[in-house]
């Protein structure tokens, strides 16, 4: 039995999980998939304090007080840079570190740092404006031609996320590098999109395994059977 921590993207909870924690469970797995402080159904904590920090301590806690010692994490999309921070604090404990379209950040970068809010992206309109100290959820269609059940989601489930979350830079020592088993998973429906970049920087690097799916960014809900399978081969 292997252990999943499923780490998720801006402006939604955990639940987006949900497809992938219950065929990774029916396949004899543990599965813990922890919900970011001041998103989904921890959205009524939301304040000015939370950051990328914030979230990174979120899932390091996790790891903590369930005392996790070998396992596979997981981050997707605006979770890259989560999973990027905690990696490099616990690189010993982690078998396999898994990017599901999501960014790779280097030591400094914040995820506006890697996406200007006011660059041209043909897959997605602009980054919203943030409010005050929040920014609203990207509408659904930015993620390509999405199904009734991603719209319904969105609709139901999304809410604005604290604007530090993506302005505050990740702090790296090169823990990360120690991890020997990496694996990139790059969703190219529509393509080019945001995570392009990343899936062509890395492909020909040492240590990285590479693989593509032909769908939208919410992979989840789009192929959850062949995202499952690409999880499960990381611990064969």
């Amino acid at each position: 039995m292997a252990t999943f921590v499923l780490v998720h993207g801006a402006w939604a909870g955990s639940i987006v999980w949900k497809p992938i924690e219950e065929r990774l469970r029916k396949a004899g797995h543990e599965v813990l998939r922890p919900t970011l402080t001041g998103i989904g159904e921890r959205k009524h904590l939301v304040n000015r304090s939370v950051n990328l920090d914030t979230h990174i301590q979120d899932v390091l806690g996790v790891i903590d007080y369930e005392d996790l010692s070998k396992f596979t994490l997981v981050g997707h999309s605006y979770g890259g840079m989560v999973v990027t921070g905690v990696a490099d604090k616990i690189p010993d404990k982690i078998t396999s570190l898994v990017y599901l379209d999501a960014f790779v950040p280097e030591n400094g970068q914040s995820l506006f740092g890697l996406v200007p809010a006011d660059a041209p992206r043909p897959d997605r309109p602009p980054i919203p404006a943030a409010d005050d100290y929040l920014t609203p959820p990207l509408p659904p269609q930015a993620f390509g031609e999405p199904s009734k059940e991603v719209l319904d989601f969105f609709q139901r489930k999304t809410s604005p996320q604290p604007t530090a979350c993506f302005t505050q830079g990740v702090k790296l020592t090169g823990g990360i590098d120690r991890i020997k088993r990496k694996t990139y998973i790059y969703c190219n429906v529509p393509a080019p999109t945001t995570f392009t970049p990343f899936y062509e920087k890395l492909k020909n690097k040492p240590g990285w395994t590479m693989h593509t799916l032909p769908c939208t960014h919410m992979a989840q809900s789009d192929m959850p059977n062949e995202l499952t399978a690409m999880l499960l081969a990381e611990v064969r």
